[in-house]
């Protein structure tokens, strides 16, 4: 029986300012996943195998492949983590209208009394129970509201002097 052996993947050959900004990114990245991806593509750079990689880095050589690929494809763009992916968004762009047109008017108009303004916990029981989202969290309304260019000031309250002479 013959083992088929997988064939080595190095990077690329890198130029003398690649190597130095991968140097440079290496002691000065703050994000620890672009500092792992560079270093193994630094590492491949500097004729390290995969397996070699992938016991130093304590990494998959399925990671180490993906990365060097990635690098040889993209270039440094290879390097920066996407945090956000090609999920679809929970609540449409035409929902989130509606809730920012919600926000702007008052609780009364919607049969809720005790309130002259909307509070995040308040709106975001509203726009359950009137089905608007299924689910929604005070964070996530947040970050719909300023999006929609809508902003409130935190209600103050003040009791007024029962001194009659107050006023003069």
């Amino acid at each position: 029986m013959v083992v088929a052996r997988r064939p080595e993947v190095f990077v690329r050959p890198l130029t003398m300012e690649e190597g130095r900004r991968l140097q440079r990114i290496t002691r000065t990245a703050k994000d620890p996943v672009k500092l792992r991806r560079a270093i193994v593509v630094m590492m491949s750079g500097q004729g390290q195998s995969v397996p070699d990689i992938t016991s130093l880095m304590q990494v998959s050589d399925g990671y180490v492949r993906d990365v060097i690929h990635a690098f040889n494809e993209r270039g440094f763009e290879a390097l920066d983590p996407k945090w956000s992916g090609d999920h679809p968004r929970a609540i449409s762009e035409r929902v989130r209208k509606h809730i920012c047109l919600i926000a702007t008017t008052v609780p009364a108009e919607w049969g809720i009394s005790g309130q002259s303004t909307w509070s995040l916990r308040t709106l975001a029981e509203h726009l359950i129970t009137r089905g608007v989202a299924a689910a929604i969290s005070r964070e996530h309304l947040r970050r719909i509201l300023r999006a929609g260019g809508v902003s409130w000031q935190t209600t103050t309250t003040w009791k007024a002097s029962t001194d009659p002479d107050f006023i003069a």
